[in-house]
């Protein structure tokens, strides 16, 4: 039997997850549709989904068509829960994206298509909801044929759109208006189709129109567009043809080296962790030792990790089966991996040298030997964000109880461990953790996560934008090794800093030979190269630059009688660890860096007697709109605008407008800040004041107790 991976994608409100309902009971799966209302449905399993009529996790339900099994996953469609839709992109072999027939292309069905169609992912659209009143199906394919893409081509026709009793027909050979445009299409993207048709326009056979339709599909070219009505049905059976015509079949050889993907972690009932892996190749059987490796992203080259798979599930006919093997194309729930995180990719331990797993007996001369990491306590292991922004907003999360500020640190990192794009940053000096966010209602859904899940009940601070900084020149600075001068660490350390492309995150460069530092050493200086930046000379994370080790030097291990080791003459790893801020941040000032805040583009319709009254407002929120496109009835603005004054816009517009404002907006770049320049107070102890740094390590050093150790 083939296996089909599917998304199922929408603006919130599309429809999506009741179209889900409809899917699992055309197949079988269930006898009674349910209702997001009435928080009936499979899919959204959590109390606080079925309460606020809204999908916040992906689930992953089974079914069968025909001898496909197909594994269903629904996302949620409210942007501020974008990072679940992120994580479930990577394994997926085609997607339905779900439009309203009565809200038409909105700003999330936007961010989702550019998506898709980035990744190449197969995609139907199905435009839901043609029984409601005010639905024109023929409007919204005129939409998404001009906003999202002109490949559309349309396989039914509605009746009746806007009454309960609305019908949907599919195109067969004989309407030849369907045929012709679908030839039209079709030959745009294919020569040897176009060659047959210039030939003999009745040479091209409806057999061959079909077979090239989906072709052109699985290759992400074409894109099918549905109609009908989750609630009612109408429709629902064309679509559910067309989901093993169109869409491919995963590829992935089961006798292939271990190859697949974790894109979701769940805590089960004793507090154990669950992970959702995608497999593209191989096998993993209960009780097979696996490697997980974190994916590529701004904190470079991560470890390793070995984990024991100790159970299995794969999903059937709408539950979850204990089983000994899950298999390529397949996707399953593993148990044991006590260190998985979500972005892991799995593969075979063989692949794993021995070093690797920390099974190294030394780490060769000028071994750390203190026995712990020098770092801060946060794992490196965090997943790359590839398709979608990062979050812009970020929040304090204040216990209501003072006595509960242990729980809730362990809750929060229980639910950034679920949601990598949420980052945690405890502020040790203020003793207050900052949470990153999407946007308020994801405020909402923490606050009561926290009180249903763990007991802890919070309040938050204002939302606060999330900047970043930017290196503008080149900067370099040095220290040398100087047992009776300013530097008291046994280090030599040369960096250089300087610009780098934008999105290309941060590179850590030798430009030193080879073997001249031991490698501990020069991964030491990496790691805090890259920690360090995570708070600039302003506070915020510097982002796309590189670094280049310019210069280094060392003591080698010196022992007394005996072999003792003497760490008063001998380098250490934490030598590295803290002389490194210290110059990296010199190399920094050098370089300048200048802070940069999140823009938003936006597409607001508005009434045409509103444009007074709107334009003022979005000067004073310092959006930067382009020339307004008006008719006699309405008027459209386009433009960015400050993500920091994005939700005040949203707050003003029913007033402005009369309720008829209609706003769409999606983040689009991160632009210098204009006027006074933000700093975030800084989390940590790095120095930035080196003078008074090197002093008072220093004075510990006179006093006989060594930095570091």
């Amino acid at each position: 039997m083939h296996l089909l991976n599917l998304g199922i994608l929408a603006h919130v409100d599309a429809g999506k997850t009741s179209l889900t309902e409809r899917l699992l009971h055309a197949a079988g799966v269930i006898d009674e549709i349910g209702s997001v209302d009435d928080g009936t449905t499979q899919t959204d399993s959590l109390a606080l989904e079925r309460q606020r009529g809204i999908t916040i996790k992906s689930a992953v339900v089974s079914f069968t068509l025909d001898d496909i099994t197909v594994n269903l996953i629904d996302t949620p469609g409210h942007p501020d829960f974008i990072a679940e839709v992120e994580r479930v992109l990577s394994v997926l072999d085609g997607a339905v994206l779900v439009v309203s027939a009565v809200e038409g292309v909105q700003a999330q069905t936007r961010v989702l298509m550019r998506t898709l169609q980035r990744l190449r992912i197969p995609t139907l659209i199905f435009v839901n909801k043609v029984d409601r009143g005010g639905a024109d199906p023929e409007r919204v394919l005129r939409s998404l044929a001009e906003r999202l893409t002109p490949a559309v081509v349309p396989m039914g026709q509605v009746t009746g759109a806007g009454r309960r009793d609305a019908a949907v027909t599919p195109y067969t050979a004989r309407d030849a208006g369907f045929t012709s445009d679908l030839l039209e299409l079709l030959a745009d993207q294919d020569d040897d189709l176009l060659a047959a048709y210039v030939d003999d326009e009745t040479a091209v056979s409806y057999d061959r129109l079909r077979g090239a339709l989906a072709t052109q599909t699985r290759r992400a070219r074409t894109h099918p567009v549905f109609f009908g009505s989750a609630v009612t049905g109408a429709g629902v059976d064309a679509l559910i043809a067309g989901i093993p015509e169109l869409l491919p079949a995963p590829r992935g050889d089961a006798e292939g080296t271990l190859s697949g993907t974790v894109f979701k972690v769940e805590r089960g009932p004793a507090g154990e962790k669950i992970a959702y892996a995608r497999l593209f190749s191989g096998a993993v059987r209960t009780r097979d030792r696996v490697v997980l490796r974190a994916g590529a992203d701004d904190t470079g080259a991560l470890e390793p990790v070995e984990g024991k798979v100790t159970g299995i599930g794969v999903f059937d006919q709408g539950t979850t089966v204990r089983r000994d093997l899950v298999t390529a194309g397949q996707i399953g729930k593993l148990w044991g991996l006590g260190e998985v995180r979500i972005g892991d990719t799995i593969g075979p331990r063989d692949t794993l040298r021995d070093d690797e797993l920390g099974e190294a007996s030394d780490e060769g001369p000028g071994r750390d030997e203190s026995g712990g990491d020098d770092g801060p306590g946060v794992s490196a292991r965090t997943p790359r964000d590839g398709h979608f922004a990062p979050p812009t907003l970020e929040t304090v999360v204040v216990p209501v109880r003072a006595s509960d500020k242990g729980t809730l640190h362990f809750a929060l990192a229980q639910l950034a461990e679920q949601d990598p794009l949420i980052n945690l940053r405890q502020d040790d000096i203020r003793q207050e953790v900052h949470v990153s966010l999407y946007g308020e209602v994801q405020k909402e859904v923490i606050q009561a996560t926290l009180a249903d899940d763990f007991g802890v009940d919070v309040t938050f601070r204002e939302s606060t934008t999330i900047c970043r900084e930017r290196v503008v020149g080149t900067g370099e600075a040095l220290e040398v090794i100087d047992k009776y001068g300013p530097n008291p660490f046994l280090a030599t350390i040369g960096l250089r800093v300087e610009p780098a492309p934008v999105d290309s995150g941060v590179e850590f460069r030798l430009g030193i030979e080879l073997g001249s530092l031991p490698l501990a050493f020069i991964k030491a200086i990496e790691d805090t190269v890259r920690e360090t930046l995570a708070q600039g000379l302003r506070g915020w994370q510097i982002a796309d630059c590189a670094v280049t080790l310019t210069r280094s030097g060392y003591c080698p291990r010196q022992s007394h009688s005996h072999a003792v080791f003497d760490k008063s003459m001998s380098s250490t790893g934490a030598d590295f660890r803290h002389l490194t801020p210290l110059v990296l941040t010199a190399a920094l000032r050098r370089a300048g860096t200048e802070v940069q805040e999140p823009m938003h583009r936006f597409r607001l319709e508005i009434p045409a007697d509103a444009f007074g009254s709107v334009w003022p407002v979005l000067t004073r929120l310092r959006a930067v709109p382009r020339a307004p496109m008006t008719t006699r009835t309405s008027c459209v603005l386009e433009g960015e605008i400050p993500a920091a004054h994005l939700h005040a816009l949203e707050q003003q517009l029913p007033t402005l407008t009369g309720g008829e404002g209609v706003l769409e907006s999606a983040f689009a770049r991160y632009r210098p800040v204009t006027g006074p320049v933000p700093t975030r107070a800084r989390t940590d102890h790095n120095p930035l004041d080196r003078k008074e740094y090197l002093l008072r390590v220093t004075r510990r050093v006179s006093t006989g107790s060594r930095a570091g150790d």
